[in-house]
């Protein structure tokens, strides 16, 4: 579901930009991240992936372009898509 909302006259479109690395990419960070929560007493947790999380804010109500727009920006910007995917979902 889409959600155009008005602000101060505007119509805006809420999204947010998942980024993740691709299955088989090496994650050190991830790697680091649960070396760290097992040493301070989390045991059991395995397998941790890192990524980054983008909130835009788009102005308009169409969802079609917000959407073009969106995987336009993840292309050339927001994800290196060699080794990265993204999910896009629109509030």
């Amino acid at each position: 579901m889409v959600l155009a909302q008005q602000f101060g006259g505007r119509s805006v479109i809420k999204a947010r930009v998942t980024v993740t690395l691709k299955n088989g990419v090496l994650d050190p960070q991830g790697k680091a991240i649960e070396g760290a929560l097992g040493s301070l007493g989390f045991s059991g947790v395995g397998q941790v992936r890192q990524g980054k999380v983008f909130d835009l804010e788009l102005d308009g109500a169409d969802k079609a372009k917000a959407e073009a727009d969106l995987k336009a920006m993840c292309e050339k910007l927001l994800a290196n898509t060699v080794i990265e995917n993204y999910t896009i979902a629109l509030d």
